[in-house]
């Protein structure tokens, strides 16, 4: 544990209680009386209420849309299913930028819908909804989905041989025994929706704004360091209570059924009502997942001259980018993946390590920490990383000049993937086999390699995969650290957003398509490497 907690001290405490720090005290003293001061203005308020109305309706909207797909992924047998399962997944790992942008190209400005019928919805509420659900439609899929694969159909059948109809054999039998599955996907979609920051930033305009996006206004554009500070405490609480909450149901879905082996209960469909619930599911997938990214992919083409390459020849040049850049656009590229690439090694090294000691021990303790490995999906990414930038300047952590600094800060969104996806499979492994190898003469390094790395080398690699993909994507802290010469994908396409223009326009929707391409395959990859027990996502 001592490497987990050392790192997640020093590049996630300790700048973001600076951050705190700066903003609550002077003098010497804390001014607690800034919480009454802040919270009161009417603007907060506003960002609070509108944080938590807009977390509340997306993720009961994703709920509603996301079941029934989640039964067709667990129970029905068809072709392509396991392209298609990568393909709903896509979304979950694109950085929200891109799905900001997909959903801007689909319903902004010159969009599909503003050609096809003048209709334009990018400044409304609506957008922001609909990309929140195609964001986290794949949570759902997986945790529920996940868990109902593995219930015993015969205790829905013997409820139905004793007279209960269908619903009410599901309602009673089948939904209690997904309640804490379809809990813990309703708190990580509320999760990451309560922290949506680059959806609502692009899609949402200035009438809309949740607490990061408020955070990031306050740090970045008005340097007001107290007023970030409070709502960086108030969504600490929040979400310290939400990933409470999930820790609690991950426990009762984990001891509270006896599940099957998934090979016994999927099958083809039958009857016409199987059908056609096959057919809604996948038409829900090519509306809402689909339809997205195959406009921004033609936006990306229709160029001036007609459909091309043209912005993607644009993005070798720094004169196209107006002065957006110091650098061609297309260095982003290069830039990103360098910069995923270690930032994969660190969380499987930290993570690694923090899910192997999370198997060994128990206790309150340890159960803290696991909870304390979540906190960088919620909190601020926005605070980190302007708290990398006022503590990490002073030996011997001056690395405000490196670059490993934008590595580390992607790393901490990429430690608690996997751990999540490591740790069941590290439970899985028979202690006694390793008692076996040490009473045979193997030392603990040697019945690591010998014993458990054979076991988990394929939940490894599904691990580095999805490290490797957030990481890519991840955009709150590094548009902060990313310096000008060497922007990140996300970065870079944010920045051209922010610039008029059609050919900046156009040069986004390009990188935001080059980023889509890179995650796809990395889940198709890990599709086909994955093993149904490597992890609970």
């Amino acid at each position: 544990m001592a490497v987990p907690v050392a790192f997640f001290a020093v590049f996630f405490a300790y700048p973001v209680a600076a951050i705190v720090g700066r903003g609550l005290k002077a003098g010497g003293s804390w001014h607690w009386g800034r919480f009454g001061d802040v919270l009161s203005r009417p603007d907060i308020g506003q960002a609070l209420w509108f944080t938590t109305w807009q977390a509340a309706v997306s993720t009961a909207l994703t709920l509603l849309i996301a079941l029934p797909g989640a039964y067709v992924f667990a129970r029905f047998e068809f072709p392509g299913k396991q392209l298609l399962r990568a393909v709903v997944t896509v979304p979950f790992v694109l950085p929200t930028v891109v799905v900001g942008t997909a959903f801007l190209a689909l319903l902004g400005r010159g969009g599909l819908l503003d050609e096809l019928w003048g209709v334009r919805a990018d400044t409304t509420v609506w957008a922001i909804l609909l990309a929140h659900v195609f964001f986290n439609y794949a949570v759902v899929v997986r945790t529920v989905g996940g868990l109902w694969a593995q219930l015993d159909p015969r205790q829905e059948e013997a409820a139905r041989v004793l007279g209960a109809g269908r619903f009410v054999a599901w309602w009673r039998v089948t939904l209690p025994a997904l309640g804490p599955a379809v809990a813990a996907a309703a708190l990580m979609v509320f999760l990451f929706t309560f922290t949506s920051f680059g959806i609502v930033q692009i899609l949402g305009g200035p009438a809309y704004s949740t607490l990061e996006v408020e955070i990031y206004r306050q740090t970045a554009q008005l340097l007001d360091l107290p007023t970030a500070a409070v709502l960086t405490m108030v969504q600490f609480g929040a979400v310290g209570a939400i990933l409470a909450l999930h820790a609690w149901t991950v426990r009762r879905r984990e001891t509270a059924l006896k599940l099957v082996d998934p090979a016994q209960t999927v099958r083809r469909p039958r009857g016409a009502g199987q059908w056609t619930l096959l057919a809604g599911v996948l038409a829900t997938v090519v509306l809402l997942i689909l339809l997205p990214l195959g406009v921004l992919i033609e936006r990306s083409l229709d160029g001036p001259a007609g459909y091309g390459f043209d912005y993607y020849r644009a993005l070798r040049s720094v004169e196209a980018s107006g002065g957006t850049f110091l650098v061609p656009p297309l260095e982003a590229v290069w830039n990103s993946l360098r910069y995923a690439l270690m930032a994969t090694v660190i969380a499987l090294v930290v993570g690694g390590l923090a899910a192997a000691a999370l198997t060994r021990r128990a206790g309150r303790l340890v159960r803290g920490f696991d909870a304390l490995l979540m906190l960088p999906l919620g909190v601020s990414a926005v605070t980190v990383g302007f708290g990398f930038l006022i503590t990490l300047d002073e030996p011997p952590l001056d690395l405000r000049a490196s670059w490993i600094l934008v590595p580390l800060a992607q790393a901490l969104v990429g430690v608690p993937f996997v751990v999540r996806i490591m740790l069941p499979v590290l439970r899985a492994v028979d202690g006694r086999l390793r008692e076996a190898a040490a009473v045979l003469g193997a030392s603990p390094l040697r019945a690591w390699r010998e014993v458990d790395l054979p076991m988990v080398r394929r939940a490894v690699l599904v691990a580095a995969g999805f490290a490797f993909a957030v990481s890519l994507g991840e955009f709150g802290a590094t548009v902060f650290i990313a310096r000008p010469d060497r922007p990140t994908l996300p970065v870079a396409v944010a920045r051209l957003l922010g610039r008029p223009g059609d050919l900046n326009y156009g040069q986004a929707m390009a990188l935001s398509t080059v980023l889509m391409v890179v995650c796809a395959v990395s889940l198709l990859v890990l599709e086909r490497i994955r093993t149904d027990r490597s992890g609970e996502f």
